[in-house]
């Protein structure tokens, strides 16, 4: 949109957070539903440390996507402030993805995000990817036994490298996010220069972290 234009009728526009344990497949989910390579995408985990903002353009809706850090236990200084960011952009969110690795199935780490996500009220859907590697009678208990740990409004099965069930999950957050006009090239910008400052706070908290732990080696 343009401006000085009106806005669309039946415009929908939002902050998605796509948030999950470490190497659940977030950066790739970004990426394929952004239709670009915003994320570092690598078998190591821990490989996205700031809040990388994707924007899905869908008929009359904007979708501003936020990758996350891996939510995990922390145990360091750096840890707790990548835990930290990553809860951040939950917070900021209109809706949260919780994207889940199949096949490492309703692990530790993933049922304490499931049961903070329920414990803050936030609104919430389960993406289960990598599903292509899996068996279909095996992702029903798993599907069950996250369901139970928070309400999630809807349950998707994807593959974020295959692409299967992506369309289905884009159109869904096309629909699913609040209405309102489309963020136009102004103000992603400024938005953008928002999100950087935002980092900045973590950035140096990293970069300290980062130090400290050369210095004890």
């Amino acid at each position: 949109m343009t401006s000085g234009s009106s806005p669309v009728a039946g415009s929908r526009c939002g902050f998605v957070a796509v948030a999950g344990a470490p190497n659940a497949g977030k950066s790739t989910l970004v990426n394929r539903l952004a239709g670009a390579k915003l994320s570092i995408v690598t078998p190591k985990a821990q490989t996205t440390r700031f809040r990388v903002l994707g924007i899905m353009l869908r008929g009359v809706s904007q979708v501003l996507l936020v990758d996350t850090p891996g939510i995990f236990t922390p145990r360091r200084r750096l840890d707790r402030a990548m835990v930290a960011a990553a809860w951040t952009g939950v917070r900021d969110a209109d809706l949260t993805l919780l994207l889940v690795d199949a096949r490492d199935g309703a692990s530790d780490a993933v049922r304490r995000i499931a049961s903070t996500l329920a414990e803050q009220h936030r609104r919430s859907w389960l993406v289960l990817n990598k599903v292509d590697l899996m068996s279909a009678p095996k992702l029903l208990p798993l599907t069950a036994s996250l369901t139970a740990l928070a309400s999630f409004e809807k349950t998707f099965m994807v593959s974020a490298t295959t692409g299967d069930g992506i369309d289905q999950l884009a159109d869904a957050l096309a629909a699913g996010v609040p209405e309102g006009p489309a963020i136009g090239r102004g103000l992603r910008a400024a938005l953008a220069a928002k999100l950087d400052q935002r980092a900045s706070g973590r950035e140096q908290e990293l970069a300290e972290a980062l130090n400290a732990a050369g210095a004890s080696q």
